[in-house]
């Protein structure tokens, strides 16, 4: 039974069938995507009431923190595809970690940018080594330097090689990124805006537009990343018989 599930999983490890898969996929995905970032941006930042506190600034709350989410978790992503390239040796899956790199290090950015001007209005000031922005400042390295290295070597599989090392030792910034909030107390940055503690989770009138937005976002990567892993596989199939 377990062999059989393995083998339906790795048989889109084929570019042929990825393709098909893709096909069907990427326009529900981005079909998903608009029908709930759309509303969720609208409904969190025109239908909820300012906080007591932060005023309409909090609102910022729903581009960054789908914004953070997506960041670290396409590293992570990255990671892995990363490893199944190192140990089975899948193109595929190797040229899904580098389309996806693009879109991690934009919402990297966007993140930084976000969480600097909510951080200008909060904290009063634009930046600070806190524990949590330092590991983002980091992980920002990490995508450019595994963006450059895909751009720097000829070899598809020699750029696969390097870069899939380098992006596992990014993740331990990642992960950093992802859980130090739960580990260390001091700092400027709040804690997590999601929670299974009710006390610390953020109320119900920005949890539920901020659910649809990371909702939205996660979809609108999983169009992006299926488009371009594509385009990626023409690319490769276009050298192969060139």
């Amino acid at each position: 039974m377990e062999n059989r599930v393995s083998n339906k999983f790795w048989k889109f490890s084929n570019p042929v069938l990825f393709k098909k898969l893709a096909r069907i996929i990427s326009p529900l995905a981005g079909l998903i995507a608009i029908l709930t970032i759309i509303p969720a941006l609208v409904w969190g930042i025109f239908f909820t009431s300012p906080d007591y506190k932060q005023m309409e600034t909090v609102k910022i709350i729903f581009i960054h923190v789908p914004g953070a989410f997506l960041a670290i978790n396409i590293y992570l992503m990255m990671t892995i595809a990363s490893m199944v390239w190192l140990i089975r040796r899948h193109y595929v899956s190797a040229l899904a970690a580098k389309s996806s790199a693009m879109i991690g290090l934009t919402m990297t950015i966007v993140t930084i940018i976000t969480g600097s001007l909510w951080g200008s209005s909060t904290w009063g000031t634009y930046w600070v080594w806190d524990p949590r922005l330092t590991s983002f400042a980091i992980l920002l390295c990490f995508y450019l330097g595994y963006i450059l290295l895909w751009q720097s070597i000829k070899s598809l599989e020699k750029a696969a090689n390097v870069t899939s090392l380098f992006c596992i030792l990014g993740s331990i910034f990642a992960l950093l990124s992802r859980y130090i909030v739960f580990f260390i107390d001091q700092g400027l940055h709040q804690g997590p805006t999601l929670s299974l503690d009710e006390e610390k989770n953020i109320d119900n009138s920005y949890y539920f537009p901020l659910i649809l937005a990371l909702v939205g976002f996660s979809s609108l990567f999983v169009y992006l990343v299926l488009v371009r892993t594509t385009t990626e596989l023409n690319k490769f199939k276009l050298k192969l018989i060139g």
